[in-house]
């Protein structure tokens, strides 16, 4: 009997989590998401007039760009959980997963970079801004398949905004607050417009 019991369990726990998978994810606000985009931006623009010369001021430019993601990812994962426990109801906990399994990868990567660039290579720092947009791209394009189609044009932003930034910086080898700034200011703000257009619906019902 307990046998079968733990079967049904696991049954019902899989079934779960393939549900999960396949529905269509709330959880991001477009608020919140335009506000990170917004971050960028005056972070950007904060350098461009503190920063005289940030590929000599390397430590500040990244630690600042890094604490910039640190606050972003936790306003974007606090509005996470309440949108998807809201919206979601008894779904919302594998949503939730789903979504750091889709993007936490590219953080890790990302970060994982920058210290062995650092501590190895610090002559080729110049080539992460552009590597950090490409690893974004890839989360977005990992999570594209639960969220409106449209997302996947911000993925291809991103993507083609890495690229640009290293073939722009290959020459001089320069840092720019606004290679930064700019790729991320309009790419979250796409976002949240794609999300405000697809998602609008689902918050006007709250």
């Amino acid at each position: 009997m307990m046998r079968d019991l733990d079967r049904a369990l696991a049954d019902i726990g899989a079934i779960r989590a393939q549900l999960a998978r396949d529905a269509a994810f709330c959880g991001y606000g477009p608020v919140t998401i335009a506000a990170t985009g917004v971050l960028a931006l005056l972070l950007a623009a904060a350098q461009a007039n503190w920063l005289d010369e940030p590929a000599k001021q390397v430590g500040v430019y990244f630690a600042m760009w890094i604490g910039a993601a640190v606050v972003a990812a936790a306003l974007v994962g606090a509005e996470t959980v309440t949108r998807s426990r809201r919206l979601h109801s008894r779904l919302a906990e594998g949503l939730i997963y789903n979504a750091i399994q889709q993007f936490l990868p590219s953080g890790i990567a990302g970060l994982l970079l920058y210290l062995v660039l650092v501590r190895y290579q610090p002559n080729n720092l110049w080539m992460l801004p552009g590597l950090w947009q490409m690893f974004v791209s890839l989360g977005i394009f990992s999570a594209a398949r639960s969220l409106p189609g449209a997302v996947s044009l911000v993925a291809a932003w991103y993507l083609l905004c890495g690229i640009a930034s290293i073939v722009a910086a290959s020459g001089s080898h320069l840092l720019s607050p606004w290679t930064m700034g700019l790729p991320f200011g309009v790419g979250q703000l796409l976002f949240a417009a794609i999300l405000q257009s697809a998602l609008g619906e689902a918050d006007g019902k709250d």
